[in-house]
């Protein structure tokens, strides 16, 4: 095994807080059901047990939500299924062209349906089904059993969600705030190490790279699944931003080759009670207290890791700028606004179709050349394309290869069972045992970060379906043979239509969502447009949901781009670099945006003299013509050298000093002065 891979392997399957307890409730849900299913012999088991672990865990209540949607989805995905085999079933070219027409809508809904779960549970039930309709039984059967899938999969659904209830009893607390103190409180003992001329101890050394290698995916999936407001999740989502910068410059601190001088650690020091203040106010439901950003000038040597970590960490402040609480913004009880059934751009934007064209292309390949073949067992090629098919190349290759390798481990584990281990076993007990050891292993690697949690998952899914599909002993290899072509198959042609014919790098992707998100922050900053305040609220919230998303989008992207290989990777992955230093930047802009479009609005509390006004747009509009300077130099084309930002900045103070007397004038000063320098830095970066 090479160093790296053990490495590697070493970092991903470490423990960390809350892992084993985690794991611990995902291996009791599994076997719970794989023990109803066996003492009740109830059909589509092993799809229950692999749903139980898959659900999410972010918190009880974005469990039982999940829950709800994957039995309603599963609902009307078993409706669809029957109504076609009504009509349908009979003829087999109308048959043919309905479950082709099938997958083209499972895949237009996984990118136009604004509920992205209830989609991909929709589309799986319909492949899982699909091959129940093929085989040559009774209709009645057929309908049995494929009810038999939705219960099973409810059943499991439900006891999930129970237990979710059951253990978050035992362990109350926010989940995102303890996620956001557990980084900050390691990033603040490395400080005091580093501030006191220590070496970094190896446990901070490996919290730290723990961290900075999980990354921030599981903050901000609690954020999207959140019932909080959406104002609050715009500036915790910068909040989670910010922390993961200051993690993942904190990893380049921990070196033991590294040397500070004693000016360097006076400032570690202040730094590392700064960020003491941040915990604690954050921990406490308190907007941080400003700092200052450190000094300016550069020194030889670490210390730009160490101003880049000053500056990062004096922006989590600004983005609480104008609150007074942030329990303000949790909304009670009840009070979650639901977002519609499509996205905005359902209807309009083309790119649903051609992603449904291709996953369409894609499963109806496989679908076609398993059944010329007469081989109904390799249908698992169909599925491979449901949870692979993916936009860029580099996001589909890391779920193509996870799940390949997740499949022959779990492929493995199944075959070994069955040939030296289930031939001694004779009660449910000793195959309970054998069970939960096994799911034991796949909930812990699929807890690691998304670089690996995947293959977990797949580990699962391959013992499962070799295992639990028949209440008996699994005496023939072929049931693993077949899973693992037709696997095998799907990817072959996931890649043959994915990368061949539609492929978009993810690089190339996240270059254009980044310089899509310059463009639309420009025109957030003109906004409003409209002089009816309700088209221009309507307005302005269309774009921060766009702007969220994009933000949200080029940090999946890059994800992607370390699964992509080519002449010009490392320019790739310095551009990922680079974008990944800038979001922070951007988000904490976008939030002091949101606060200053109320003086735009003239909200009540809000309305500034008539003679700030005018210096406001026009301070507005050099900062959109700044975004827009930065989006055309990132394209290539020739963008405005100079620009009068400073100049109408200084002449929108002079207008507010003119007008002292207003005591709110001085919070609306302060978020501009620190739009200007974050825009003006980040101009000068991209420059």
């Amino acid at each position: 095994m090479a160093p790296w891979f053990r490495q590697f392997l070493k970092e991903e399957l470490k423990p960390y807080p809350g892992r084993a307890a985690l794991v611990a409730r995902m291996v009791i849900a599994s076997t719970l059901v794989m023990l109803i299913s066996m003492v009740f012999r109830m059909p589509y088991g092993a799809y229950g047990a692999i749903y139980a672990i898959t659900i999410s865990r972010e918190s009880p209540q974005a469990t039982v939500k999940a829950v709800k949607t994957i039995v309603i989805a599963f609902v009307f995905a078993a409706a669809d299924v029957l109504i076609g085999a009504t009509f349908f079933l009979e003829d087999p070219l109308w048959r043919l062209l309905w479950v082709l027409g099938m997958f083209f809508t499972m895949f237009y809904a996984l990118s136009a349906l604004s509920n992205f779960a209830a989609a991909s549970r929709f589309g799986y039930l319909v492949v899982i089904t699909t091959p129940l309709w093929d085989r040559h039984i009774p209709a009645n059967q057929r309908v049995e059993d494929t009810l038999w899938a939705v219960y099973a999969i409810s059943i499991a659904s439900v006891i999930t969600a129970l237990l979710e209830l059951v253990f978050a009893e035992l362990n109350p607390g926010d989940d995102l705030i303890r996620g956001i103190t557990e980084r900050l409180s390691a990033i603040e003992k490395l400080l005091a190490l580093q501030a006191a001329g220590q070496a970094v101890d190896e446990e901070t050394e490996k919290k730290i790279t723990r961290l900075s290698t999980v990354g921030t995916s599981n903050l901000r999936r609690l954020l999207e699944r959140s019932t909080y407001s959406a104002h609050y999740r715009e500036q915790m989502g910068a909040v989670v931003a910010l922390v993961g910068r200051l993690v993942d410059i904190a990893a380049n601190l921990t070196y033991p080759s590294v040397r500070f001088s004693a000016q360097d650690r006076g400032r570690f020091r202040h730094l590392a009670e700064n960020i003491s203040n941040f915990r604690v106010d954050l921990g406490s439901g308190r907007p941080p207290q400003p700092i200052e950003a450190g000094s300016e000038r550069e020194t030889p040597g670490p210390a730009p890791f160490l101003r880049e970590m000053e500056t990062t960490a004096a922006l989590i402040p600004e983005v609480f700028a104008g609150s007074v609480s942030l329990s303000a913004y949790v909304p009670p009880s009840g009070h979650d606004p639901s977002p519609g059934l499509l996205v905005p751009d359902a209807l309009t934007n083309p790119e649903h179709i051609k992603f449904a064209l291709k996953g369409g292309l894609a499963a109806s390949l496989c679908y076609i050349t398993y059944n010329l073949l007469f081989w109904p067992g390799i249908n698992t090629s169909i599925t491979t394309c449901l949870l692979t098919a993916l936009t860029t190349i580099g996001a589909s290759h890391q779920k193509q290869f996870l799940r390949f390798s997740g499949t022959i481990v779990g492929a493995a584990m199944g075959m070994g069972a069955q040939v030296f281990i289930l031939p001694y076993l004779d009660s449910i007990g000793g195959f309970t045992v054998l069970f939960a050891a096994v799911i034991m292993a796949a909930a812990w690697i699929a807890t690691s970060s998304p670089r690996l949690s995947y293959a977990g998952v797949q580990v699962a899914v391959a013992f499962c379906l070799i295992n639990l599909e028949e209440f008996r002993i699994q005496t023939s290899l072929a049931v693993a043979r077949d899973r693992v072509v037709g696997i095998l198959l799907g990817l072959f042609v996931m890649w043959l239509v994915f990368d061949r014919v539609w492929g978009a790098p993810a690089s190339v992707e996240m270059k254009r969502t980044f310089i899509a998100t310059l463009r639309l922050l420009a025109d957030y900053s003109r906004e409003p447009v409209s002089k009816d305040i309700k088209a221009a609220l309507a307005r302005s919230s269309s774009l921060r949901e766009t702007i969220n998303k994009n933000f949200d989008k080029v940090r999946a992207l890059a994800d992607g781009v370390l699964f992509e290989f080519g002449s010009t990777r490392q320019q790739d992955l310095a551009l990922r670099d680079r974008l990944r230093q800038w979001q922070p930047q951007l988000r904490t802009f976008f939030v002091m945006r949101i606060a200053l479009l109320k003086y735009r609005l003239r909200l009540p509390g809000f309305e500034l003299p008539e003679a700030m006004n005018v210096a406001q747009q026009e301070f507005d509009e050099q900062l959109a013509r700044v975004l827009d300077g930065m989006a055309d130099r990132m394209e290539g084309k020739a963008a405005e050298e100079k620009h009068e930002l400073a100049d109408s900045f200084k002449r929108l103070e002079q207008s507010a000093l003119s007008h002292g007397s207003l005591a709110h004038l001085r919070t609306f000063i302060v978020l501009s002065q620190r739009s200007e320098g974050l825009i003006s830095a980040l101009d000068s970066e991209i420059a």
